[in-house]
């Protein structure tokens, strides 16, 4: 079968998931970045010293496990968590070995009178002056040069016959601030000064997708991740995440729907308790891609009507396990979580040390 047929079929068999058809098979998405420097025996550094060397590396490294249906992502950029926890970011080859994992450094590079100057200066410009003053002034230049890399690494993945899901991460004002601020202390604002990080939120809000979506239709995407991981639900309580957090998320839900694209909600930590809250949105438009901490099978038992599940298998099982127990957890989730609005992925990223054979079981499994 020729490259751009298979690209097709498989992004059909993920289209049909989504929808909550049925499928010739179960689709299987990976998610990865580090996982390919050891698979292809190149350093951490060299991973990511750009869009283009992650992207093949990447490429090979789903061929070597036996290919999938798709990647969530299709390269790594190395100030993509910077931009988006506005922390700076210990990386391998500069500030640590070459071989070990970045690190972010979480600090309260954001102060509570940011809020005011975020209301009254506006989103942008407090934005791209925090990242020139606070995280550093070589930062917006190395966007900007890996930025015009998005449309060859779009290409690499489709001669590849691979979609790549996604290119840009949104998430909510929630998740900003909270890296920022430093988590202790963006909760604390919650209880002093509530309104006051309201009202950043609002004047945040309406910046948070529109380039990320104009970029996805660009060069022709139609996934978006939309991330959530301290605000979910076992970090607060439902008063403070009916204020802070569900508003925001059904905001920039619909405003992805609306631009016909397709929400992954790529939800790490535990969101049980309010998972009966994303009910009300449209059947089969939505992928909720859950980390292991969320109890799976709950998910599919309140949402399985209404979306697409997406996840679990562990890190440490693909880490620690045998190929056989790989299998067998696999078999359990395309059995129970199945047949029908079900994509098999590991639970968050697939850790730098799994074994290989471990991912090449559960890339097998959805076949047996």
């Amino acid at each position: 079968m020729s490259k751009s047929r298979l690209y097709e079929e498989r992004k059909a068999r993920i289209a049909k998931a989504v929808a909550l058809e049925k499928t010739d098979r179960t689709p299987v998405v990976l998610e990865f970045a580090a996982f390919a420097a050891r698979v292809e025996n190149i350093s951490v550094a060299e991973l990511i010293s750009s869009r283009l060397r992650s992207a093949q590396a990447m490429i090979n490294t789903v061929e070597k496990v036996g290919g999938a249906d798709a990647v969530d992502y299709g390269s790594y950029f190395k100030h993509g968590l910077e931009m988006i926890w506005l922390s700076k970011v210990k990386l391998p080859g500069k500030e640590l070995p070459e071989n070990e994992l970045w690190q972010v450094m979480e600090n309260e590079l954001m102060k509570p009178e940011d809020y005011d100057r975020i209301v009254e200066e506006g989103w942008q410009n407090w934005y791209f002056s925090f990242i020139q003053e606070r995280i550093g002034p070589d930062i917006l230049p190395q966007i900007m040069a890996e930025g015009q890399h998005a449309p060859k690494v779009a290409e690499m993945w489709r001669e590849a016959g691979i979609p790549a899901l996604q290119t840009s991460i949104i998430t909510i004002p929630f998740e900003y601030f909270c890296g920022g601020r430093s988590f202790s202390k963006f909760v604390r604002d919650l209880f002093k000064i509530p309104d006051k990080v309201q009202a950043a939120m609002d004047a945040a809000l309406p910046y948070m997708a529109p380039e990320a979506i104009r970029q996805a239709k660009e060069l022709g995407y139609e996934y978006m991740w939309i991330g959530g991981w301290r605000a979910a639900s076992e970090m607060l309580s439902q008063a403070q995440w009916d204020r802070f957090v569900f508003p925001y998320y059904e905001k920039l839900i619909y405003e992805t729907l609306d631009a016909g694209i397709t929400p992954i909600l790529h939800f790490d930590s535990d969101w049980t308790r309010d998972l009966a809250r994303f009910k009300d949105f449209p059947k089969g438009k939505i992928i909720l891609e859950l980390d292991g901490m969320t109890n799976i099978f709950k998910a599919k038992e309140i949402l399985g009507d209404t979306m697409c599940i997406m996840g679990d298998v562990p890190p440490a099982l693909l880490t620690l396990g045998t190929p056989d127990e790989v299998h067998k957890y696999c078999r359990k989730l395309i059995e129970e979580i199945g047949p029908t609005g079900f994509i098999l992925h590991p639970g968050c990223d697939i850790p730098i040390d799994a074994k290989l054979e471990n991912v090449q079981a559960m890339v097998a499994s959805v076949n047996s």
